[in-house]
């Protein structure tokens, strides 16, 4: 049986023998928008809870426009126009519109990056600021949060009259679900900030794809966006073929709820039971060019793999492992457990540090295997995961592992999924809590 996973900017070809039954896990299939321009038109003049931009807009002396980073694939191109042209309605032209791209801890976009973001027209006309979470001078401090995260946010979004939040909804390992906040906190957060927000203990608490209530960051998250103040979001949600499904505009807790609620309803998958045996894809480009990202597909089959089974994770990788203080700090480590004591220190800190913690988690339950051509073979050994020279290698490996009878999933589509077990959301992190059969 021939399964394709997305990877890279195509697909994978991955085969099950003919015997071997299994669960494809994969998003509902809706119907993308006929006109996604006229919709974006539609919801900016008719927002939720919230006036309408261009009212926003009058008498304002500048705007930022945040958008999301390199690392996301948020169709920009259709989002920026309408936004620019309800400002402009409202009296504020492009002169006086900034784009501020919200990195987080991630490096600065390139120009031609940038070009394939927003395409040419708009890279090239617009003014662009790309926020440095490192640079401490460039951030205002406004307290804490009640969970004690440090708001530390970055200056020129503050100073900007007019305030407005692009994104992507999807499923995300820590804060439940991208967009909304995000673009905020961690998106235009200092270092300080991200570290306390991703540190080992928040991380083992109720953290994980889909969870919103209870969940201590998403909290903290939405205390820093009401601190900090909002004007306008602008959230979309994409079909499995990475078309916009859904719109969503308006107010920043509001709108993004609706949005929330939307991803849910086609993107949850709930299985009868845990599976033995997960074979997931890091995402496809942008989100599997490093393995830094592609942890987030480990995490997705993490939450419905029992307990002593296989996860087998194929992922591109074309840029390598990730920041060189990722790729310093997973090369050194030997084994999950000497990663954990290591976070027993409360001196201990290096950025990018959750990821590694959120792969040992599931190290915790499972084996994990990694199949990419974007690494020599020697390198992707050195991942805390045991490497394969081929899909089929991996497939071979998993099935011996788990015998005759066990099960098998597959998510051509990695974390862009919420699969959970019974529709229970998981926690990523703490003790592994055996599960019958």
């Amino acid at each position: 049986m021939d399964i394709e996973l997305d990877y890279g900017r195509t697909t994978l070809p991955l085969s099950l023998p003919d015997d071997r039954s299994f669960e494809r896990v994969e998003k509902d299939s809706v119907a993308p928008m006929a006109s996604p321009d006229h919709a974006l038109r539609v919801g900016i003049e008719r927002p939720i809870d919230a006036p309408p931009l261009r009212e926003l807009a009058r008498g304002r002396t500048d705007a930022v426009i945040v958008i999301s980073d390199r690392t996301r694939p948020v169709p920009n191109a259709l989002l920026i126009p309408p936004i620019l042209d309800a400002l402009a309605a409202g009296g504020l032209p492009s002169e006086a519109v900034t784009l501020q791209v919200a990195t987080g801890l991630h490096r600065a976009c390139t120009q031609t990056e940038l070009d394939e973001m927003l395409g040419t027209e708009i890279s090239r006309s617009i003014r662009i600021v790309q926020h440095d979470a490192r640079d401490i001078d460039a951030h205002s401090d406004l307290g804490r949060t009640s969970g004690g995260i440090p708001i530390l946010i970055d200056r020129f979004f503050l100073d900007s009259d007019l305030r407005i939040i692009t994104g992507l909804i999807e499923p995300h390992l820590m804060a439940g679900y991208s967009g909304g906040r995000k673009a905020v906190c961690p998106g235009l957060a200092a270092s300080e900030t991200i570290r306390v927000a991703h540190g080992p203990a928040m991380l083992e608490r109720q953290i994980g794809p889909g969870i919103i209530d209870d969940n201590p960051l998403h909290r903290g998250l939405v205390q820093v966006l009401r601190k900090v103040g909002v004007d306008f979001l602008v959230n979309v949600a994409l079909d499995r073929d990475r078309r916009i499904a859904g719109v969503f505009c308006g107010h920043p807790e509001t709108a993004h709820r609706a949005g929330i609620e939307f991803v849910e309803s086609e993107s949850h998958v709930a299985l009868d039971d845990f599976a033995d045996f997960v074979i997931v894809s890091g995402g496809g480009y942008p989100l599997d060019a490093s393995f830094y990202q592609a942890i987030k597909g480990i995490s997705a089959a993490s939450s419905i793999v029992r307990p002593g089974g296989v996860i087998f994770l194929c992922a591109a990788l074309s840029e390598g492992i990730g920041s060189p203080s990722f790729e310093k700090l997973i090369r050194e480590t030997q084994t999950p457990e000497d990663f954990e004591t290591r976070l027993l220190d409360d001196q201990f800190f290096v950025v990018d540090q959750w990821m590694v913690q959120h792969l040992c988690q599931a190290r915790r339950r499972a084996r994990v295997l990694l199949y990419t051509d974007g690494l020599p073979f020697e390198a992707a050994s050195e991942l805390l995961v045991e490497a394969v020279r081929s899909p089929a290698e991996g497939v071979a490996r998993g099935l011996d592992h788990i015998g005759e009878t066990g099960s098998i999933a597959v998510i051509p589509q990695g974390p862009y999924v919420l699969a959970t077990v019974r529709g229970q959301r998981r926690p990523l992190g703490g003790p592994v809590v055996p599960v019958g059969n």
